[in-house]
């Protein structure tokens, strides 16, 4: 077996074993024109063509953030797309003016775009191939070194329940290929492809996929923790990004367990303030966890509050740990602790009485107070 066809195999064996597609699942490829996301374009169309994963198309959002660079990334991955003949989606975002506009992190900002950008996609992929969107993929490009590079970010900022285990390979519609592949393994494949004669799409400068140079800058976090700490990690065990990733799945297998439990708890013990039987639940509206949620152990608890806080306030929300503590301090030996309150995410409201601990929006809870 070549060096492609064994990477195209490992890279299905991963798909299947984590069951992130099938051969007639409609997947879009969000491809940036770095290594990694360039070779899962050559990668996913071996497989397509292989009747392993259904239709493609492909996604380029150029930020506006690196001048001319950022246009030659643009330029390249269209280049790619022209010469697989998978179908392309670009689009240009100013993420610097809207995160002025907005004050939020650049970083954050360019995330959420490109998502919504992949969203939309998405939809319009999954539309044209006449499937459901629930049965559509994104693909992104995460690969070993990504995930180890989380878990060392990770420990030294903190992390909550399930952190450890640093990415799901699959979320939602986002589904991660790689994350059983090294980049190192991606950039050969790519070398490996050009020196057999096989079509590969090169920039202005004959390079297999474009650089961004701030990779290199160590002021950044992840660029020091990939240049600082996981080089210096790989020189005491050079095969460090497997035993990691080993390490990882371990942890992924007790977190599935524990979140199973959690899920069960809440199913049990947590009653939502607007479930209307015909319109569904309004998690936003805020939820009652009854006294006897009070006494589950605390590791299942923590991970329950964490569930409900995530679905009221939406998947892309961050879950702070001091918020889940403030709600588990609404229960003392077991039991509601009455005129206990607390303020948590900024406008959520935190409340118990002997009925149990009751979490909704702020201006909710103040009305409820002002009618009383």
């Amino acid at each position: 077996m070549g060096y492609a066809e064994d990477l195209h195999s490992r890279i299905a064996c991963t798909i299947a074993e984590h069951d992130l597609a099938c051969a007639d699942t409609p997947v879009l490829l969000m491809v940036s024109g770095g290594s990694d996301s360039t070779a899962l374009a050559y990668a996913a169309n071996a497989l397509h063509e292989a009747g392993a994963i259904g239709p493609l198309a492909m996604l380029h959002v150029n930020h506006q953030l690196r001048g001319d660079d950022a246009d030659g990334d643009q330029a390249f991955v269209e280049s790619l797309a022209q010469l697989l003949d998978i179908p392309l989606f670009s689009c240009e975002i100013d993420i610097a003016g809207e995160a002025r506009r907005t004050g939020e992190n650049v970083e954050a900002v360019a995330r959420h775009e490109r998502y919504l950008a992949a969203n939309e996609a998405l939809e319009s992929l999954c539309m044209h191939s006449a499937t459901p969107l629930s049965e559509g993929r994104i693909f992104t490009a995460h690969t070993q070194d990504d995930r180890v590079e989380n878990f060392y970010m990770r420990s030294i900022v903190g992390t909550g329940p399930g952190g450890f285990r640093s990415m799901l390979y699959r979320n939602g519609p986002i589904a991660r290929p790689l994350m059983d592949t090294s980049r190192d393994d991606l950039r050969t494949y790519l070398e490996k492809r050009a020196e057999a004669g096989d079509s590969v799409q090169r920039d202005e400068h004959g390079a297999l996929w474009r650089e961004d140079a701030t990779n290199a800058h160590t002021d950044r976090f992840r660029a020091f923790v990939r240049h600082e700490i996981v080089t210096r990690a790989k020189e005491r065990n050079p095969q460090l990004l497997d035993t990691l990733c080993r390490t990882m799945n371990l942890i992924a297998d007790e977190d599935d367990m524990l979140d199973a439990q959690a899920a069960k708890i809440i199913e049990r013990t947590v009653a939502w303030l607007n479930a209307a039987e015909a319109l569904g639940i309004d998690y936003g509206a805020g939820c009652v966890l009854a006294p006897e949620f009070g006494s589950e152990p605390t590791p299942l608890g923590r991970r329950a509050c964490m569930q409900v806080l995530q679905l009221m306030l939406g998947a892309d929300a961050r879950v702070e740990t001091v918020s889940v503590e403030h709600v588990l301090a609404g229960f003392a030996q077991g039991a509601p602790v009455s005129g206990y309150t607390a303020n948590i995410q900024g406008d959520l409201a935190v409340s118990a009485n002997k009925r149990g601990v009751r979490i909704e929006p702020m201006a909710a809870y103040r009305a409820r107070r002002k009618r009383g």
